[in-house]
């Protein structure tokens, strides 16, 4: 028997359970891991309250894509790991399928990477996913140019984080949007090169002004809802709104004929563009590496908490109030 975070309704963060479960063993494709560190992503608060893109499909129901540890055993046709190997996760499946909340997971040995010795658990857990998405988004899928600018909202998530030094190693000009003031130092000291503190600052004036009037080539969007239009007026002709996240919970209007019809490219994303594609994550997985080595790169890890804690820690992840990624760890 081992332990696994289970839900056995939707609801806030009071419905996570820490239960007892059978090990099992991995099928064919699969791969057992002892988990030493789990990532925790937005995408997992909205699946636990019904309102993620996928829907829960049965109960109990389990959490979790981006975790850290070591392989336990391996299914069936399965090449490439063995037993003792560092590795972590890459959120590559459906958590109707398999969750990482746990001291054990099976997962999908597509769904692994392995881990260099000098990543801890901890950094293992926390760097795949925001760099993953930041780097499909945008240089896959955006083709961003040294000279470029981006406007990155929800800037201070381990996404929005991730952009920012990305788009800082490529030559791009990262914007970022934030609510308060509390958090604009961070920001800065992360390498955005302009912050705007969007409850007392005017943003289409302060955007204009750092693009000399032309407004920028790329908007990274994490919240969507009624605010896209406001942030598509501020893409230059020719640029992209990509949309990789809902977190404003609002229906989302689709700005072009509101603008006039302009020369405006508005595309949604999910990072399993990148992680299910074999090229484009091999890419990816280079790419990243040699940033994190040349230390350009890094995981930015706002909290730990103890696995028994995840009321507690999901609590702080809707709470808005972190900086970076929070990760729960597994006490041995």
């Amino acid at each position: 028997m081992t332990k696994a975070v289970l839900f056995h309704e939707l609801g806030g963060p009071e419905v996570l359970r820490l239960e007892e479960v059978a090990v099992g063993e991995p099928g064919p494709g699969e791969v057992r891991i002892r988990v030493d560190a789990i990532g925790l992503n937005r995408a997992e608060a909205l699946f636990r309250a019904g309102r993620y893109i996928v829907p829960v499909t049965g109960f109990p129901a389990r959490l979790g894509t981006e975790a850290a540890g070591l392989v336990e055993a391996v299914g069936e046709g399965v090449t490439g790991f063995a037993p003792g190997q560092p590795v972590s996760t890459v959120p590559g499946f459906s958590q109707n399928d398999h969750g990482v909340y746990g001291e054990r997971a099976i997962v999908p040995a597509a769904s692994l990477l392995h881990r260099p010795e000098w990543l801890d658990a901890v950094a293992g857990a926390a760097v795949w996913m925001p760099y993953l998405t930041a780097y499909g988004a945008l240089v896959e899928v955006g083709g961003l140019r040294p000279g470029d600018t981006v406007l990155l909202n929800a800037a201070s998530s381990s996404t929005g984080l991730a952009a920012i030094r990305l788009a800082d190693r490529i030559g791009v000009r990262a914007i970022a949007l934030t609510r308060t003031e509390a958090k604009r130092a961070a920001l800065l000291d992360e390498g955005a090169a302009e912050v705007i503190v969007t409850e007392r600052e005017d943003v289409r004036e302060r955007v204009l002004a750092a693009t000399g009037g032309r407004g920028v080539e790329f908007v990274l969007d994490a919240v969507a809802g009624p605010g896209l239009t406001e942030l598509s007026r501020l893409v230059a002709p020719g640029g992209t709104h990509l949309v990789y996240g809902a977190l404003s919970g609002e229906p989302t209007p689709y700005p072009g004929i509101e603008l006039g019809l302009p020369a405006l490219n508005l595309r949604s994303f999910t990072m399993l563009e990148t992680t299910g594609d074999p090229e484009r994550l091999r890419r990816a997985v280079a790419f990243i590496t040699a940033g994190l080595r040349s230390g350009d790169f890094r995981p930015v890890v706002d909290r730990t908490f103890a696995l028994d804690q995840v009321v507690e820690a999901h609590r702080h992840l809707e709470s808005n109030a972190q900086i970076g990624k929070i990760v729960l760890t597994v006490p041995r």
